[in-house]
């Protein structure tokens, strides 16, 4: 009779560690599949701000200049092996007519602080949304430089490669 208790009682603690072991797992596939989603899935936090931010602006300068391109950028990027290059085609949205020749007659200007601004970027300075909105900005703020104050109302970009 001694030997048939032995039995149940190893039944039962057996039967208490699968249902940890299972618990465990349980917690552990959980925390895995929280990481999956906060890494792979749901947008960061910063990506998000910026691009409320940029609907934002949008929303509050109304539509009312006039588009001008300008001529495309090829430069090489500030990487440490220089094997990076940028490719950034831009069209600028001016106030007046008056903006549209001072943009043709200041164009060695523009393309010269264009060409330094760009070349001073790294890959990583432009790789993230909130990163080619601040390169928009500080854009705009150069050639309102340039051109004056408040010439200047938006920067689109229409080409961008980074390779």
């Amino acid at each position: 009779m001694a030997d048939e208790a032995l039995p149940q009682e190893e039944k039962k603690k057996g039967g208490k560690i699968k249902w940890i072991i299972l618990a465990v797992l349980i917690i552990a596939l959980a925390g895995g599949g929280y990481f999956a989603y906060t890494k792979f899935f749901a947008a960061p936090a910063e990506e998000t701000q910026a691009e409320e931010a940029g609907d934002q602006q949008q929303a509050q300068q109304p539509a009312e200049g006039q588009l001008v391109p300008l001529p495309q950028f090829l430069v090489n990027l500030a990487d440490p092996l220089g094997r990076r290059y940028l490719k950034l085609g831009l069209e600028v949205e001016v106030r007046d007519e008056k903006v549209t020749e001072n943009l043709t007659k200041n164009e060695a200007k523009i393309k010269d602080t264009m060409l330094l601004l760009l070349s001073s970027k790294t890959f990583d300075q432009l790789s993230t949304l909130k990163a080619k909105v601040e390169l928009k900005q500080e854009i705009v703020r150069r050639l309102n430089q340039i051109l004056g104050n408040g010439s200047i109302l938006r920067v689109y970009i229409t080409e961008m490669v980074i390779q």
